[in-house]
């Protein structure tokens, strides 16, 4: 399957599609480290790229939420939704502006047989 991808460097930052899924798994579940999990991530490394994410942009993306009966948690903050919907508007301008030449790149591909496919001598 053909796909793209796209990481945005700035100057000191970077904006990619490892750290868009952390913030959408963050909003669906309400914590980081459910988050980390369902991405096979340590919650360590999920809060590492959540505070380098929060300090690299002007507005926090992801607040945390005092424990209380059920324990603390996470939430993504107004500003965090915004940047989420920003990089997916992003890409899909992405797409479909190298669809074209993307599919002309896929067509002078080798053909390719199947993986579990053994020739025989």
């Amino acid at each position: 399957m053909t796909a793209l991808k796209l990481r945005i460097l700035f100057d000191g930052a970077m904006m990619g599609p490892g750290k868009a899924e952390l913030l959408a798994r963050i909003r669906e579940t309400g914590s980081i480290a459910a988050a980390g999990r369902q991405m096979e991530m340590s919650y360590k490394r999920a809060w590492s790229l959540v505070e380098e994410m929060n300090a690299a942009f002007a507005d926090t993306l992801v607040a945390r939420v005092r424990g209380g009966q059920g324990g603390g948690g996470a939430q993504l903050t107004a500003a965090g939704a915004e940047v989420l919907a920003l990089y997916h508007e992003a890409l899909r301008l992405a797409e479909a502006a190298a669809a074209a030449p993307i599919a002309a790149l896929e067509a002078r591909l080798r053909d390719r047989a199947p993986v579990d496919m053994v020739a025989e001598k």
